[in-house]
């Protein structure tokens, strides 16, 4: 059913207004009583559960930041099956990102681009609304990625980091610093060590006994995702986060016309499988085996999900596949990693 309405309705609409509409469909999904019978429909197997970063997950396969980026459809997502759900990325001040049109789809390659830009209502909405849905229920796993604000300079990322992370910290089950999105100017630069462990200790402190991970791209070269790892280890951190979006256009199936037209920004979907497999199997043997590793990039199958747990991740995520799958996927992929254990 869903990949007809795909190809009939939906990839004829503007990706991003698609995606919208699909959020108020979730954001329905949310509440009760429609959240139990979606939950009795895809709740995970207890067979699932894992722990990490001090949780207990119902399933490792959670969804990645992007998708829910001001914490209007967690409740909804989890209803739809997702062992956690990462929220964001959230910045310290709100903004309306990049002009649109800022997403689209490269459907031959069941891949995305986009330059969304941190588009957002800001840290103390953010941190409003997940006040709001934990006085409702604890049962799911939140986390929250936060950014830079576009407005702040790269010489002062390190307070606007802070200021997020201290609203939103307490609130999390765990918080990620995002430095590695393609769209904010400057941003990516502050993966480079000398400048990420500052920044690393500062938010560390603010974010206090709550788990921090750092999310990492693709494109940096081996050498320094191994430094990132090493320091990430050494800065107490509780995890990496491996990858985000690329810049590469490389080896695309897509009409390279509608590759040009879609112009900057960061793509995601199978294209990232490859590599961003490369980089999993690189952190796992640099960092310790309790260290956390969150694998995204590329993943839509239980096979896919399986390859990265046993390639090593503590947990799996995924975003554009559920543009391509539909809402049944976090079902599919759960009752698939069962059929394979």
């Amino acid at each position: 059913m869903y990949p007809l309405l795909f190809r009939t309705v939906l990839s004829r609409m503007d990706p991003e207004s698609a995606h919208h509409a699909a959020m108020r469909v979730i954001r329905i999904l949310g509440v009760p009583p429609v959240s139990w019978a979606a939950r009795a429909l895809t709740r995970p197997a207890p067979e699932l559960a894992t722990t990490a970063l001090g949780l207990r997950f119902e399933s490792p396969f959670g969804v990645a930041a992007g998708f829910d980026k001001d914490v209007t459809g967690a409740a909804g997502l989890h209803a739809l099956g997702f062992g956690h759900v990462e929220v964001g990325t959230v910045t310290a001040i709100p903004q309306d990102g990049n002009p649109r049109p800022r997403l689209f789809r490269l459907i031959p390659d069941r891949a995305v681009v986009n330059r969304m830009g941190f588009n957002n209502h800001g840290a103390d909405a953010a941190a409003a609304r997940l006040r709001t849905l934990r006085k409702r229920s604890r049962r799911s796993v939140l986390g929250v990625n936060i950014g830079k604000s576009r407005v702040v300079d790269v010489a002062d990322a390190t307070a606007d980091y802070v200021r997020s992370a201290t609203l939103l910290a307490p609130l999390a089950d765990y918080l990620v610093v995002n430095v590695s999105s393609p769209n904010t100017p400057g941003l990516r630069g502050l993966q480079a060590v000398e400048t990420l462990r500052p920044l690393l200790d500062a938010v560390r402190e603010a974010a206090g006994a709550t788990p921090l991970l750092v999310k990492i791209a693709p494109d940096l070269p081996d050498d320094e995702i191994a430094a990132i790892a090493q320091l990430a280890v050494d800065a107490g951190l509780a995890g990496i986060i491996a990858t985000n979006t690329t810049i590469s256009r490389a080896g695309l199936m897509t009409n390279p016309a509608t590759v040009a037209a879609a112009g900057d920004g960061g793509l995601s979907g199978a294209p990232l499988k490859v590599r961003a497999l490369e980089v999993l199997q690189l952190l796992r043997a640099t960092v310790p085996a309790e260290f956390c590793v969150i694998s995204v990039g590329g993943v839509e199958t239980a096979a896919d999900v399986r390859e990265r747990l046993d390639a090593g991740a503590t947990l799996v995520q995924g975003y554009t596949a559920f543009l391509y799958r539909g809402p049944l996927w976090a079902r599919q992929i759960n009752r698939g990693l069962i059929k394979g254990a």
